[in-house]
């Protein structure tokens, strides 16, 4: 019995049933932030979006019960157990804050899709080596905005006036969000040399470590795909083997 709903619950319309649900219920959580749309239609989407969550909580019993304790060795499950367990927190007087993670459900598309699956097991594989690009990073920023604060804090405080100011000046710089206009060529005007700071600034921090981080990324990404088919010719293998060890014992108990 447990192995049959097993099966049902890996089958492929199954789990586009789940995502089309969660994909709706993303809806209904969008429209309860419009006032007008509560104002007509509050009492049916509440109704809606409770009989989404009911959904999650039937899908989690059936898996709990289909799996056993088998069930808390997947990662996705645990997260999906999360994710629906928040919704079920009441949400009144201080834990009201919780009502507006119930968005959070539409993360579970993420474990039905196994597309999305391989992007964010690529991009968690990839965490060791971007702790350390960014702790590069890190260090490039520091002495870059000491060198910043001591250069240009006395002309410039609102930008480069403390070691933080200098900071978050260089990150909107590293971004290249109004970089030019904004802070380069107003601190040019001042300090005609100042290129020579921030034109390596840049080229260090936005074209060579950011670019290594996707770097690191995309690797990951291409790792786990091909982990993925790596796995799945096996299991192809496994099941053509077996098939033709059960074609040669047919035969042999026909000869």
């Amino acid at each position: 019995m447990r192995q049959t709903i097993g099966q049902f619950l890996d089958r492929p319309a199954t789990r586009y049933t789940i995502m089309g649900v969660i994909l709706f219920n993303a809806v209904i959580l969008g429209l309860e932030t419009s006032k007008p749309v509560m104002a007509r239609a509050g009492g049916l989407i509440t109704a809606l979006d409770t009989a989404c969550l009911a959904i999650f909580v039937a899908e989690l019993l059936v898996k709990l019960y289909a799996r056993g304790l088998r069930f808390f060795r997947d990662a996705w499950n645990i997260f999906d157990f999360l994710v629906v367990g928040i919704a079920l927190v009441p949400a009144t007087g201080a834990l009201s804050v919780l009502r507006a993670l119930r968005i959070l459900r539409l993360l579970r598309v993420i474990s039905v899709a196994p597309t999305l699956r391989r992007v964010v097991e690529g991009f968690v594989s990839a965490l060791p080596g971007m702790a350390s690009v960014f702790l590069l990073m890190g260090v490039i920023f520091y002495i870059a905005a000491v060198i910043a604060t001591k250069l240009f804090a006395a002309t410039f405080p609102e930008w480069f006036g403390t070691l933080g100011a200098s900071l978050y000046s260089l990150f909107q710089i590293m971004t290249l969000e109004s970089w030019s206009m904004g802070i380069v060529r107003p601190v040019m005007e001042v300090h005609s040399e100042a290129w020579i700071f921030f034109v390596p600034f840049i080229l260090i921090t936005t074209f060579a470590v950011v670019n290594l981080v996707v770097g690191l990324i995309v690797n990951s990404m291409q790792d786990a795909h091909a982990e993925e088919s790596n796995a799945a010719t096996d299991t192809y293998r496994d099941e053509v083997l077996n098939r033709l060890r059960a074609i040669e014992k047919q035969l042999e108990n026909r000869s």
